[in-house]
């Protein structure tokens, strides 16, 4: 199947559907990089699909492509590995993709084709690595470099680079995975909005994704939302995040009484399934 890119028309009604229609779970950006989805699940069937590419800035970007892998810290940040931890399995032996390198004008798209290889090497459990996907600077056509106005002085230019990560990942076979939320606490000394801290512990054979919603509930039982966060995840083999929300200063509600409820759900492009709920009394 070729992969053609389309012309501007088309990538304005593309990306502009994107920018409006996707849920903003299923979506990722960048600098001026739009990607749907956030990130590429495999399970069940499922052998390829599609990753989105949106250009939504009004210069013409490059990007190159690879698998690379990464490690969660506690705090939901990762830092680069090349060994898996004890636990973790890479995924990036098991995917193909192409193109490699994708250039986009303005308001351009394009596909990236992503398969699944070697599945009947794959056993029971989950896999990950993470796609990257870095800009290049665009180099000026021949002649049209840049001219220098005075050659007795240095001139340095700084070409910024920026470059965003989304996982992969397999599974095989059932999940096991449970979540529990402990260590909640309200910090009102955190800056202008009170912060909501809490852990996610993890258990079982793969990672959990979903959203968070927080309610206030008041002494007469009155339920306001305070806050959300969506895209969460705790990969495996983690077995904790660590996670801080600001909620939202909402008029009329006294965050010193009655309590808080934190619910941590699948997302709605998923089975609908509730992980997690804790509440903390407030005094």
């Amino acid at each position: 199947m070729s992969l053609k890119k389309s012309n501007l028309f088309s990538g304005l009604i593309l990306a502009g559907m994107l920018l409006l229609l996707i849920p903003a779970e299923n979506a990722f950006a960048q600098g001026n990089l739009l990607i749907t989805p956030r990130r590429a699940l495999f399970e069940g069937k499922t052998r390829s699909l599609d990753l989105n590419l949106a250009n939504i800035g009004k210069d013409t970007a490059i990007y190159s492509i690879s698998l690379i892998q990464e490690r969660m810290k506690e705090d939901g940040s990762f830092e680069s590995i090349t060994e898996p931890d004890p636990g973790q399995r890479f995924a990036d032996r098991y995917i193909r993709f192409f193109p490699r390198t994708v250039t986009l004008g303005p308001n351009e798209s394009q596909s990236v084709k992503v398969q699944l290889i070697r599945s009947g090497e794959l056993e029971p459990g989950e896999y990950r690595s993470h796609f990257y996907f870095r800009a290049t600077p665009v180099n000026l056509p021949l002649g049209e470099d840049q001219k220098v106005n005075d050659t007795t002085t240095l001139t340095v230019k700084l070409t910024p680079v920026f470059g965003l990560t989304i996982p992969v990942i397999i599974r095989v076979g059932d999940s096991d995975a449970k979540v529990t939320i402990t260590g909640l606490s309200l910090d009102f000394n955190a800056g202008t909005d009170p912060v909501l801290k809490m852990a996610f512990n993890r258990t079982g054979n793969m990672s959990v994704y979903g959203n968070i919603v927080v309610d206030h509930i008041s002494p007469q039982g009155v339920i306001t939302h305070v806050g959300m966060a969506n895209g969460v995840s705790v990969y495996t083999p983690n077995t904790i995040r660590r996670f801080q929300l600001a909620l939202n200063k909402v008029s009329g509600i006294d965050l010193k009484s009655g309590k808080i409820r934190v619910t941590y759900s699948a997302p709605s492009d998923v089975k609908p399934e509730k992980y997690a709920e804790a509440e903390l009394p407030l005094k």
